[in-house]
């Protein structure tokens, strides 16, 4: 297996805060869970990737992932744009299908993590995936800092976000490891000078950790 070590942004010493992304480095997502009642809802007999496609192409996408529009506008622009006749709350239960409640990356390793440095989480996420979390994830507890792009105003690759990060940990970004899934988050981290990790399984995680002076799993 490629294990993605990149030695030349290890840094020499342990960070002081650790900065994780949530989809699909903590949280699996199953957008089909949530695409299904929408595309059978929708009445156009579209397929649940033509429904996704459709969705993430809106001209609106970027205004409710930070937060420029409530839950029931965004409800209602669906409705319209897409035909969706679900009604409010079963679009919410619907929308929040797809965080499975089963996490990839265990509690212990975030109360390990938590006695040794600073947690954050950083998310590109919606109002209502971020109420879902609060609501249903327990592992927040060990993250005193959640900064989410509908809160901030911005989203991932921009610098803001991982300066709100950077700002709610009270560290430098050299002071700082963030780790992502989605590779241009990992490159963006590191052009603003924070030690970055590309995350691929628990296994490769638990290892760069090490190499950082860090526990893993």
């Amino acid at each position: 297996m490629k294990m993605g070590f990149d030695r030349q942004h290890v840094p020499p010493h342990s960070p002081k805060a650790v900065i994780f992304d949530i989809g699909r480095v903590i949280v699996r997502l199953q957008p089909e869970r949530t695409l299904e009642p929408l595309a059978a809802s929708s009445g156009r007999g579209r397929s649940s990737e033509q429904l996704w496609t459709a969705i993430q192409n809106d001209p609106l996408w970027e205004n409710w992932q930070e937060g420029r529009m409530e839950p029931r506008e965004w409800h209602q622009h669906l409705t319209r744009q897409l035909n969706i006749s679900l009604g409010f709350h079963e679009f919410c239960a619907a929308w929040n299908r797809a965080l499975d409640p089963e996490t990839i990356l265990k509690e212990s390793l975030f109360a390990k993590l938590a006695a040794r440095c600073r947690l954050a989480v950083l998310s590109n996420t919606d109002p209502l995936h971020s109420a879902a979390l609060e609501a249903h994830f327990p592992f927040l507890r060990h993250f005193p800092a959640r900064i989410y792009s509908c809160r901030i105003g911005a989203s991932k690759p921009a610098p803001a976000i991982y300066q709100a990060a950077l700002h709610a940990v009270g560290v430098q970004a050299a002071e700082a490891l963030y780790i992502d899934d989605v590779a241009e988050y990992v490159q963006a981290a590191r052009q603003m000078g924070l030690d970055a990790i590309r995350f691929e399984d628990p296994s490769q995680l638990s290892q760069e950790l090490s190499r950082r002076g860090l526990p893993g799993e």
